[in-house]
């Protein structure tokens, strides 16, 4: 029964954030418990994939594993069929092939536990037996061609945003337990996006039965690993991402409310994106902006701002969204 509350609320975040923004976009609008009437915590959202992503929704089933059993990793295609399997090993009838498709091919495997979670998963992992939840929106990052670098040729990276979520699913009851397991997955087998216009990074939005947080990850200059950071959400606020890194300033001291990867500072200052001693604004150091054009994404968080909260007074017109951080990282809903 909390299974399927959880999932009405999810789907009651997804109409609500129909009224807020346009569709043109993925945006994520998250509510943690102190901003709902019912304590709920809420998490949503839109997937614009250019009318072309695979949408089925399959219920993946709870599992027991063998001793030394292998996860296979699968790509990410998005487009139908995101994943063809014939041996039912993400629940019967799951993925089951038609005439004339093969079985996907993993790119490889990490180990698997001993037992996982049943979930809802559609093109990312959704949803959990526990009430973790995720909404996904792709960001902006830095250009690592612009240092030099070039992408391995056979590709190195193991993880994306898709399988990240569902082995969090599989494996978290909590935000805080998928956000560690998430960044430590993507740093020891590296990360890589979509590499589309939208950008190659990522951002999440997860809520658990009681806490919030927003994820964000890109790949780090080798293509062979990962950058993360993540940031708790107060309780009574709630989240908007509009395909552009939020968090700011890190406060190293507070490890209740961000965790990050042990490489976010080293990177960002061998290559001179962050003076050490200064404070580290997160998406001024890794994000790359708003990619299409100027208003692509403040607009869109301006606009649940003006809704929810009309008395912060924010106004739409700013300079540079990344640099001015024009707008709040959360926000008290009036």
């Amino acid at each position: 029964i909390f299974f399927r509350a959880r999932m009405i609320c999810s789907v009651w975040g997804l109409v609500l954030l129909a009224l807020l923004v346009p569709a043109e976009g993925c945006t994520v609008l998250l509510a943690a418990k102190g901003a709902t009437t019912d304590g709920s915590l809420l998490t949503s959202h839109s997937n614009d994939g250019d009318g072309i992503t695979d949408g089925r929704l399959f219920r993946v089933p709870a599992m027991t594993h063998p001793p030394n059993s292998r996860r296979p990793v699968y790509p990410s295609p998005e487009t139908y069929p995101r994943l063809v399997l014939s041996d039912g090993s993400r629940g019967t009838g799951n993925y089951a092939p038609t005439p004339g498709q093969s079985d996907t091919r993993p790119l490889g495997d990490i180990p698997q536990v001993n037992a996982t979670h049943a979930l809802f998963e559609a093109t990312y992992g959704i949803m959990n037996e526990h009430g973790l939840s995720a909404g996904e929106s792709t960001c902006s990052s830095v250009s690592w061609e612009t240092f030099g670098y070039a992408k391995p040729k056979p590709p190195k990276a193991l993880m994306s945003i898709d399988e990240l979520t569902r082995i969090a699913m599989e494996r978290c009851t909590t935000a805080r337990e998928a956000v560690q397991l998430m960044g430590d997955l993507a740093v020891k087998y590296g990360f890589y996006g979509p590499d589309s216009f939208e950008g190659v990074a990522e951002s999440l939005a997860l809520v658990d039965t009681q806490e919030a947080f927003v994820f964000h990850v890109l790949n780090d200059p080798t293509h062979t690993s990962a950058i993360w950071a993540a940031q708790r959400v107060p309780d009574d606020h709630v989240v908007v991402i509009a395909n552009m890194f939020i968090i700011r300033e890190i406060n190293v001291s507070d490890s209740a409310n961000f965790l990050y990867s042990d490489n976010m500072f080293s990177i960002a200052k061998q290559h001179k994106l962050w003076a050490e001693g200064t404070p580290f604004d997160f998406t001024r150091v890794y994000s790359d902006g708003e990619y299409a054009h100027k208003y692509y994404s403040g607009r869109r968080m301006w606009g649940a701002a003006r809704l929810l909260a009309p008395s912060l007074g924010l106004r739409p017109e700013y300079g540079n969204l990344k640099t001015d951080a024009p707008y709040h990282f959360s926000f008290r809903p009036d």
